[in-house]
């Protein structure tokens, strides 16, 4: 079982400005289901730490930059508020932060820092210090919504179970030029041998995007040392994966079944349909 789990979350945020001047934009909110069926706003980070957790994961390195305190204040564990929540008989939601608190607690939590935002490549290779072994990256601005979460538990078991060297999630979209995209070979039901992928392209192959969830063994460090910076000036983790390639290392891809949510944070337009697709799909099932 992958143990540890990369979580970048040092952009500057620029396409929300000015709301994430201050604010990381992955603690901005989307909807979820608290106790007794209650729909709640939380943090995506938290949101994604949590679903983390529930799947097994234990050890957390969260990427970081310059302005990022919230994220780090929002994981220290505050139980004087709790106690002024239960004082003022908000019992629910001081009995909801501290089974927060816990999880947090029994976790080892690390964060690491990125001292200029040189891109999501960068990101997880500032983790490469931490990790020894087979790992997770999970980008800290998108969550996706799949009860008992198969999205991950299938991407880590195919990626063990072929023995890959990368594998990540990939999704049928409209248009997929903001997106890294891939081509590649079907394999088996939904899951592919990656051929070629590219940042970002002007006249994409194919309508595969690639959501930024990913399972590596540490062969990606050495791609990501290899690399030069890419589109936009940065180094992607869509060109270190090219790489892989290069060096002919097997590189696999999970199509996203259609059922599941993702709720992307990364611009005002799919905020907002975040916190809408959330809300309706958390309020259909707490009235069922």
């Amino acid at each position: 079982m992958i143990r540890k789990v990369v979580i970048p979350a040092a952009g500057l945020g620029t396409r929300l400005l000015p709301a994430t001047k201050e604010m990381p934009k992955e603690m901005l909110p989307i909807f979820t289901v608290g106790v007794k069926g209650r729909v709640r706003l939380k943090p995506m980070l938290q949101a994604v730490f949590e679903q983390l957790y529930d799947v097994g994961f234990r050890e957390f390195y969260f990427i970081v930059g310059r302005g990022k305190r919230a994220i780090a204040d929002h994981f220290a564990a505050d139980y004087n508020f709790v106690k002024v929540l239960r004082r003022e008989k908000k019992r629910d939601l001081a009995g909801e932060l501290e089974e927060f608190y816990r999880k947090v607690g029994v976790s080892s939590v690390v964060f690491v820092n990125q001292p200029e935002p040189k891109g999501f490549g960068d990101a997880v290779l500032r983790a490469r210090p931490f990790i020894e072994e087979n790992f997770l990256v999970h980008a800290g601005d998108t969550h996706i919504v799949s009860p008992g979460h198969p999205h991950l538990t299938r991407l880590i078991g195919i990626h063990e179970e072929l023995k890959a060297d990368a594998t990540f999630i990939v999704q049928e979209v409209e248009d997929p030029r903001q997106y890294g995209v891939m081509e590649g070979n079907k394999k088996v039901k939904d899951v592919y041998t990656v051929r070629k992928v590219v940042e970002k392209p002007e006249k994409p192959p194919t309508k595969l995007a690639i959501m930024p969830i990913y399972a590596f063994n540490t062969s990606i460090f050495k791609a990501l040392e290899a690399i030069s910076p890419g589109k936009g000036g940065e180094m992607q983790l869509t060109d270190g994966i090219q790489m892989l390639i290069d060096w002919g290392l097997k590189v696999l891809a999970v199509k996203l079944e259609p059922h599941m949510i993702r709720l992307d944070i990364g611009n005002p337009e799919s905020c907002w349909e975040a916190l809408n697709r959330s809300y309706q799909y958390f309020c259909e099932r707490t009235e069922k």
